[in-house]
């Protein structure tokens, strides 16, 4: 069986969505989700799923402490899904394409430090893109630059506002990010 381990910081929605999608499957399972957040409901979500929680602080994840952390788990993908901190280059080589990010939005297009959440949906309004989408990318050390694995767009010219943007950004997510997840495990 195929080991998944989610980072997450924030609400959870996506974490919930992997770690359902995979409760049943006989091939992958989501073994823990790690968090630098101690009060993201990502917790709650992951502790009422069943699945092992591991709180962690940036200092641990820039020390390594994460990365000895995570080894007892022996993943074979780890997901980041809403988690917001540089991902340290010792954990990248140590896990070389096993990491993989979803991005609310078409890559190379609105990606970078700072370009997260309401943020990227801001930025794609006011410059007046008639679409948008999700990027499930690996990561490497820059932000948002990793080798894309799949990109989904949607139109976006009936949305008025970020919040609009952000809930067609959302379904994407939901409908394709675990099964992108799958096929990847499956190679």
């Amino acid at each position: 069986m195929k080991k998944i381990i989610i980072f997450a910081s924030g609400s959870g929605s996506n974490a919930e969505k992997i770690i359902l999608h995979f409760q049943d499957k006989a091939k992958a399972k989501v073994v823990a989700v790690f968090c630098n957040n101690a009060q993201a409901m990502v917790i709650e979500r992951a502790k009422n799923l069943k699945v092992p929680v591991v709180v962690f602080t940036k200092k641990e994840l820039e020390e390594n402490t994460v990365c000895e952390k995570m080894a007892l788990f022996n993943p074979d993908l780890i997901v980041l899904a809403g988690f917001l901190l540089k991902i340290p280059k010792r954990m990248i080589t140590t896990y070389p394409n096993k990491i993989i990010n979803i991005h609310p939005a078409l890559l190379p297009k609105y990606g970078g430090k700072g370009m997260y959440g309401e943020n990227v949906h801001r930025a794609v309004l006011e410059n007046q893109e008639k679409t948008t989408g999700i990027t499930i990318h690996f990561v490497n050390e820059e932000y948002d630059e990793g080798n894309t694995i799949f990109q989904k767009e949607t139109i976006i010219t009936d949305c008025k506002t970020p919040q609009e943007i952000a809930q067609k950004v959302h379904q994407l997510e939901h409908e394709y990010f675990s099964k992108v997840i799958e096929e990847l495990l499956s190679k």
